[in-house]
């Protein structure tokens, strides 16, 4: 950030007065700008023994598999956000159930919350942002084609707890990925 989003004069990176970590500070107006995490909100579409899956039309990671989800949008709750990103990027009507998984990725600024859903019917489709759409089995899923790491973990926290019987909330905390030697990030 260069420039104050009230006044439009330049800011400067500080701590500013009772808080303890930096923020950009207007110069001019004192307005602080806080910068915080993200929610990246979206659901498990459940039908019988499958989890509906959507294949990315949009990047980053462009046709690859994930579950219907988005950043959360201000003004709305969490739950509406699931429900909305659902019928986004699915063209689908869920009815939603628990919170299911809380992961923290601070290394990104982002928070993923997933609740379980199910299919309140199978009149979906392909949104703008996604390039097709399909109901797995668990020994279906396309696991080398996840797109993100916390869509991978939700999942196979999914199957597990359905082979169990019994499904439980799950946090967890990702560290950044390891970079490869030879990588350009």
């Amino acid at each position: 950030m260069n420039f104050c989003s009230a006044c439009g004069a330049p800011v400067s990176l500080r701590v500013p007065p009772g808080d303890t970590l930096p923020r950009h500070v207007c110069d001019a107006c004192g307005a602080i700008h806080y910068r915080n995490p993200r929610l990246v909100v979206g659901a498990i579409p459940e039908w019988e023994d499958r989890v509906l899956l959507c294949r990315r039309a949009i990047e980053p990671r462009y046709g690859k598999w994930t579950l219907p989800a988005g950043f959360m949008e201000n003004g709305e709750t969490v739950a509406d956000a699931a429900l909305r990103e659902t019928l986004e990027e699915a063209c689908a009507r869920i009815e939603l159930g628990e919170m299911y998984t809380l992961i923290s990725v601070p290394h990104i600024h982002q928070v993923h919350v997933v609740y379980r859903s199910r299919l309140l019917d199978l009149d979906f489709a392909p949104g703008v942002e996604t390039l097709e759409l399909r109901l797995f089995r668990e020994d279906e899923i396309p696991w080398d084609e996840i797109a993100f790491r916390t869509i991978a973990i939700t999942l196979k926290h999914y199957f597990a707890d359905r082979r169990a019987g019994q499904y439980h909330f799950h946090t967890e905390d990702l560290t950044a990925p390891a970079r490869h030697p030879t990588r350009i990030a």
